[in-house]
């Protein structure tokens, strides 16, 4: 039981990575010029509200994903 709880924690940080990395590229792309941001404007939020909301989010999957596993280790 341990080892999947390890392999979930696994997945869910490269997830998070991922996101971020992906959120921060998008990020620096759409203000370098290469694609337009507003095209992930909804509502009364812009496009860079969003794209940075996806690179925070997964900062915060990867931080958490860290966290329980050194408490775990524990």
């Amino acid at each position: 039981m341990r080892n999947l709880g390890h392999q979930i924690l696994a997945t869910v940080i490269w997830t998070g990575n991922l996101l971020t990395i992906f959120g921060c590229l998008s990020l620096l792309l759409g203000l370098a010029g290469v694609f337009n941001l507003e095209v992930f404007a909804y509502g009364l939020s812009s496009g860079i509200r969003i794209v940075g909301s996806l690179a925070i989010a997964g900062c915060l999957l990867s931080a958490i994903s860290y966290g329980v596993l050194d408490f775990s280790k524990k």
